[in-house]
């Protein structure tokens, strides 16, 4: 069996004019022109590496006073105690 040659490339053509009509031919080569194109673009779009995740933020120093921590402590042990602590009537 050989490969195809222009007589059957022609016979084929025909066919298909035959089958769709002169007047859809120019559609059903632009949509199978559009396919093509979205198929290259999606297998382009495979091959690129994922972009690697952004590096997470530098930690953030805070500083505050002896006063302020002590003040911080305070209010989160009232807290507790009156979360452990009987309702009251």
């Amino acid at each position: 069996m050989g490969s195809i040659g222009a007589p059957e490339l022609i016979i084929i053509l025909l066919v298909v004019l035959l089958l769709f009509g002169s007047a859809k031919l120019p559609k059903l080569a632009r949509s199978i022109g559009e396919a093509s194109k979205e198929f290259k673009k999606g297998v382009d779009d495979a091959r690129e590496p994922a972009p690697s995740p952004a590096p997470p933020p530098a930690e953030e120093n805070v500083t505050m006073t002896r006063a302020e921590l002590e003040a911080m402590l305070a209010r989160e042990r009232d807290a507790n105690a009156r979360k452990d602590a009987p309702p009251s009537a």
